[in-house]
């Protein structure tokens, strides 16, 4: 598979976009800066799967479910914020590794409730923090200004690269 962000000449000679035109300044250095963005999220993450052996996005799964005993599959999609068909996947893993178990709710025995089970705590105590991973935690100690611009920046760059809207709701981990 070619990293994206390694690949960027061949890709741009492709669409007829001259090579220099992204390697001058301040383009290049943008560019650099997101690299490290994805190395410090993607160095995190491979840090957590070395010392406990389950993913990033399962980790924080493990912490929402355990700060919120009975949590459902849609109200844990939207604590992660991905889709509730990731979230699906990410407790099916959870439960096959008995760290999590469900259990009809009561009140809508068509609801599932999540529940921490002693095997998944232990992953928690084991597991470097910040259980959401670096990213959320750093922007979330940004202002509301900052972020604002970074949300409009990043629209624009998002349109210019016609990325697909779908993988908005994938956790970092698992890209």
């Amino acid at each position: 598979m070619v990293n994206p962000c390694t690949n960027v000449s061949a890709d741009l000679a492709l669409q007829s976009v001259p090579v220099a035109t992204v390697l001058d300044e301040p383009a290049a250095r943008v560019l650099r800066r997101f690299r490290q963005v994805f190395n410090a999220v993607k160095t995190h993450f491979q840090q957590v799967e070395r010392q406990v052996g389950v993913g990033g996005a399962q980790v924080w799964a493990l912490s929402v479910i355990q700060s919120r005993p009975g949590i459902g599959v849609n109200e844990l999609a939207q604590a992660l914020d991905i889709r509730q068909s990731t979230a699906s996947n990410l407790v099916r893993a959870l439960v096959d590794r008995g760290l999590v178990a469900t259990t009809r709710a009561e009140r809508d025995r068509r609801a599932v409730e999540l529940r921490l089970l002693a095997p998944g705590a232990e992953v928690l105590a084991q597991s470097p923090g910040p259980f959401s991973g670096v990213l959320p935690v750093a922007l979330a100690q940004l202002d509301e200004a900052t972020l604002a611009r970074m949300e409009a920046d990043l629209t624009r760059l998002i349109g210019l690269l016609d990325a697909d809207e779908a993988s908005a709701g994938l956790p970092l981990a698992s890209m």
